[in-house]
């Protein structure tokens, strides 16, 4: 019998090892970034094109590299971080298993452009599935430029498994967030298909958050400073009245590598105790600094999650720092004179206000509008707000895609239960002599023909909603009410790419949001079942929910995304309801096509027989 083990060769088992470090284009960006970083670059340029698919390319004016580690570098298990095995516990670089470069280069087509300051010449290489196709000299500038193009071109199967542009590109945003918040010394600039996505300046950790979070967190910020001989804590966390329905703005860096870790996160939301509601998130940016030895990093192949010597020390300095903080701000107010550099960019500021600029401007209807009759609510005859009638005709129809009316407008639909089949396949029918009742504010008790059913006012809803936008997914959009005072709506850059995915999907189900510039959205529309004044909160909470739902790989973006509308156009618990309502939803509920379980599969309602109720009292 021939013998049957061998070894792989080179190409196959980098590609192998590939799986761990490169699972999608944004693992390439991070381990290229953090390269850059650990190579002293104040300037540091990345490029996408095609949610980096087709390129990826990081540009820095780090050091860069002699000819000889240009090709070292390449190698697997090569790196200049670690060498021995004691500094595996004593790391303070960003990237360090000497994989990265072997792994990339092993799924991509791979240029390097590299030069010193010393060297008059710098180094290009050309490496194709692992081999090295071109080496020659070149100029270039002072530092490194790699380019990695055609991600997983010789690995189809893997990727055919990546995501769609806007879910990758997402998690590109993900990363190249978390490393610019981590290093505000250093500029940032992402470009995508040509279009320059972020440019952040040099500048403070508090600008840096306000670049990349909103301007709306500027005067919104508290600052979080306590240092001891065990470890040191800064940053910034959100006043209360900050706290989204939405998990996305919230950091936390150890030793300026952001971690993962629900435990820290537990440490900072009890420090937020009877301040915010329950389904509410602060945002933070924390920043942990502790001696190398007292971590393990090395527990993930991510390193997003690390293992603490003493995580209960940890935890308790965590709490206790942000209850400081959080208890000072509101006793000793300060005055805040940093000024977001993007600001000074504004055509505002660097233009001056011609008298030409003066004149366009009074004459405009707007500036007439709040300075004629020095009335600020005098209403142009010309304005658009004149159809303010059509709002409420649109109010007064929607029964026809409305017929729940919990709102309690317009004319509802007759009281009318057909006999319909339990779960058990076993017949009743409601009994309508009889009202329904709401109990405890959360249930509704029906009676039939046998038994009394306890309904679940929310399960019930979001039954009936999810059949409705089912169909309206298949066909009409739904109508949609336009506000009078459209409102704006601020998103981290994470949530800002996500809504810009679902726009097309939310505009024919009602809402109308079109993008306003800087991770801003104007929500023009709502669909008419949604509380006027209401608008931003429920997109919050939509955004939310959807990535609840996208853990969950075998529904589609639409199915995600029309379980998320359900759930939180739903009727909350604690909703008291008129009789109306309450007949209205169990007619609805028992028309659908499926009325006993939610689409979640939760029960709707639960049956009680008259022979179990019977039992019960011993009869």
């Amino acid at each position: 019998m021939p013998d049957i083990i061998q070894l792989l060769p080179d190409n196959i088992a980098n590609q192998i090892a590939a799986g761990e470090v490169i699972q999608r284009p944004a693992s390439a960006v991070k381990e290229l970034m953090e390269n850059a970083i650990d190579a002293g670059a104040t300037e540091i340029k990345l490029i996408i094109n095609d949610a980096g698919k087709s390129l990826i390319q990081v540009i820095d004016n780090g050091k860069g590299m002699s000819e000889t580690d240009a090709r070292m570098c390449f190698e697997r298990h090569a790196t200049s971080k670690i060498k021995a095995i004691d500094d595996l516990f004593r790391i303070k670089t960003m990237g360090f298993r000497g994989e990265a470069l072997a792994s990339i280069a092993a799924v991509a087509q791979v240029e390097l452009k590299t030069k010193r300051a010393e060297d008059t010449t710098g180094v290009y290489l050309e490496i194709e599935n692992s081999v090295v196709k071109k080496q020659e000299p070149i100029a270039a500038n002072n530092g490194t430029s790699i380019a990695m193009k055609n991600v997983f071109f010789n690995v189809p199967a893997r990727r055919n498994f990546l995501k769609s542009n806007a879910a990758e590109m997402r998690h590109i945003v993900d990363e190249f967030t978390r490393i610019a918040l981590a290093f505000p010394e250093i500029l940032f600039t992402l470009t995508s298909n040509g279009q320059e996505v972020f440019h952040l300046d040099k500048g403070t950790l508090k600008q840096r958050i306000v670049q990349i979070m909103g301007n709306n967190y500027n005067a919104k910020l508290v600052s979080v400073q306590e240092h001891t001989d065990y470890m040191n804590i800064y940053g910034f966390v959100g006043k209360p009245d900050t706290a989204k329905k939405t998990r996305g703005d919230q950091y936390f860096f150890v030793n300026n590598r952001f971690i993962k870790s629900a435990y820290l996160n537990h440490a900072l939301m009890s420090a937020y105790d009877e301040m915010i509601g329950k389904d509410a998130f602060p945002m933070y940016v924390l920043f942990i600094d502790l001696d190398p030895s007292q971590i393990d990093i090395n527990v993930h192949p991510t390193k997003q999650e690390i293992k603490f010597e003493d995580e209960k020390i940890v935890y308790a300095f965590v709490q206790a720092a942000v209850k400081h903080a959080l208890a000072q701000f509101s006793i000793t107010p300060t005055l805040d004179f940093d000024l977001d550099p993007t600001i000074q960019n504004l055509d505002a500021v660097s233009k001056p206000f011609t008298e030409e600029r003066k004149s366009a401007a009074a004459s405009s209807s707007l500036y007439q509008t709040f300075t004629q009759k020095n009335q600020a609510h005098k209403i142009e005859s010309k304005s658009d707000l004149k159809h303010w009638r059509d709002l409420y005709q649109i109010a007064e129809n929607k029964s026809a895609v409305d017929s729940v009316q919990l709102a309690g407008s317009g004319k509802p639909e007759e009281y009318v239960i057909e006999t319909v089949v339990s779960p058990k396949q076993s017949l009743f029918t409601i009994a309508d002599e009889y009202k329904p009742v709401q109990l405890l504010n959360t249930y509704i008790i029906v009676q039939t023909n046998r038994s009394f059913l306890l309904i679940n006012q929310q399960a019930a809803h979001e039954r009936v909603l999810y059949e409705r936008f089912m169909i309206t997914a298949k066909g009409k959009t739904i109508a949609s009410q336009k506000s009078l005072f459209p409102a704006t709506l601020q998103l981290s850059s994470q949530d800002a790419v996500m809504l810009s995915d679902l726009i097309g999907d939310l505009n024919q189900l009602g809402y109308l949001i079109e993008p306003f510039g800087n991770n801003a959205f104007v929500i023009q529309g709502t669909p008419a079942d949604v509380e006027q004044g209401n608008e931003k909160a429920a997109i919050e909470n939509l955004l939310e929910q959807y990535k609840h739902f996208t853990s969950d790989v075998k529904f589609s973006k639409r199915e995600k995304l029309i379980r998320s509308l359900a759930w939180q156009q739903s009727v909350k618990p604690g909703k008291v309801l008129t009789n109306k309502e309450m007949e209205n939803l169990v007619a609805d509920l028992f028309n659908s096509s499926q009325p006993n379980v939610t689409p979640n599969g939760n029960p709707t309602y639960m049956e009680f027989k008259e022979d179990y109720l019977d039992k019960l009292f011993g009869k």
